[in-house]
């Protein structure tokens, strides 16, 4: 195991136990076993080792990336956008408690949004592939002409973030069965409306 490896494992899990806003560069560095100055040869500040936290130990991000990159014109819109949902909802379960403590914070709040800008990063990233995919669609006809990509995003993302939330506050593990169930009835209510 690396370094970077053990200093990421150990933010994981500072992070998780203790939440972001009172996760310390000194605790992940204990945790891990090496110095703080060993940190920070790794990652520049708090920010970027909570950026990689998720991207590289919540085991749910990647899936959620490639989710997001199914390519236009492949398998059914249905299934693409299904297996975005699952992947939403179990990234935003995974990420929700560690999180959520930087809310309370408004100063590491907006030191994590400018450090997020910096890199490219952020929350908004996710709807705006959504949304593409579904502009992408749009061009195949194989979605409405008259459906906002943007609204199809926020919709199934929405549902994601709740379902991340109301897990994390009823202090339960992620259903596998109960995230099929949320995909394809979230899916489905969007795609046959609710209109009489």
């Amino acid at each position: 195991m690396t370094t970077r490896d053990a200093l990421l494992d150990a933010a994981a899990h500072v992070i998780r136990t203790k939440g972001l806003a009172r996760a310390t560069t000194k605790e992940i560095a204990r945790a891990s076993g090496f110095s703080e100055a060993t940190l920070y040869k790794n990652f520049q500040d708090k920010e970027e080792l909570f950026v990689a936290v998720l991207r590289e130990r919540v085991s749910s991000f990647t899936p959620l990336q490639a989710a997001l990159a199914a390519v236009p014109g492949s398998r059914t819109v249905r299934e693409n956008l299904e297996d975005v949902v699952r992947a939403a909802a179990d990234f935003y379960v995974a990420s929700f408690p560690m999180s959520a403590s930087i809310y309370a914070e408004p100063a590491l709040l907006a030191a994590h949004r400018t450090s997020l800008s910096r890199r490219g990063a952020g929350p908004h990233l996710a709807g705006e592939a959504l949304a593409a995919y579904v502009t992408q669609e749009q061009k195949l006809g194989r979605v409405a002409a008259g459906v906002e990509p943007s609204a199809v995003a926020a919709i199934l993302l929405g549902a994601c973030v709740q379902y991340g939330f109301l897990t994390s506050f009823a202090g339960r593990p992620a259903d596998p069965d109960e995230i099929n169930r949320l995909a394809s009835d979230t899916v489905g209510a969007l795609l046959n409306g609710i209109a009489a």
